[in-house]
């Protein structure tokens, strides 16, 4: 996984330093109440572990999830992902072939853009590298999200039951390239 570079981050893989960043992160109710179907926070510097090492174990070409750090300080700031998203209905769910785009930052870097600019450079990154089109999915009830996508120009379509058996907003962005 290569890194990607914007204006003011930098997206990189995780390494073992980021673990006490991402157990600070996702302990947060404030950060986990709309992710998943039934959201929880982290209990345990041990999960913290084992999440770097799930996001650590990505190899693929395009996808990856990414530590979302401060060009200024190098300090992590979020979590930006591009993976396969599971279809609705089955347990466990399987990959409904098409792939997602999320974040996930940390409160102290909310409403500064850090988001939008790491959504858009890794859209950009989806398209550069042949993606046809990527999905987001928001809680409902995730604003904040919602904004982001439209902002990255993801195109809403409504409330769907497509992923993750629960019902969420579903935005869909098409690379520019297949529109010609």
């Amino acid at each position: 996984m290569k890194n990607i570079v914007t204006e003011r981050l930098v997206l990189r893989p995780w390494e073992d330093t980021d673990v006490d960043f991402v157990f600070d992160l996702y302990s947060r109710w404030v950060v986990q109440r709309f992710i998943g179907a039934e959201p929880r926070v982290m209990e345990s510097r041990s999960e913290a572990v084992e999440r770097v090492a799930r996001f650590r174990a990505i190899d693929h070409p395009v996808h990856g999830i990414w530590a979302v750090t401060s060009k200024a300080d190098g300090r992590p700031v979020g979590t930006l992902l591009l993976k396969p998203i599971p279809a609705s209905g089955q347990e466990p769910l399987q990959p409904s072939g098409d792939v997602e785009i999320g974040w996930h930052f940390h409160p102290d870097h909310w409403g500064g853009g850090f988001a939008s600019e790491a959504a858009a450079a890794v859209l950009g990154h989806a398209f550069a590298g042949g993606l046809d089109h990527v999905v987001a999915v928001t809680n409902p009830a995730n604003e904040a999200s919602q904004s982001v996508c439209r902002r990255i120009g993801m195109k809403h379509l409504g409330p769907s039951k497509k992923y993750y058996n629960a019902t969420c907003e579903l935005f869909v962005a098409k690379n520019p390239a297949s529109l010609r």
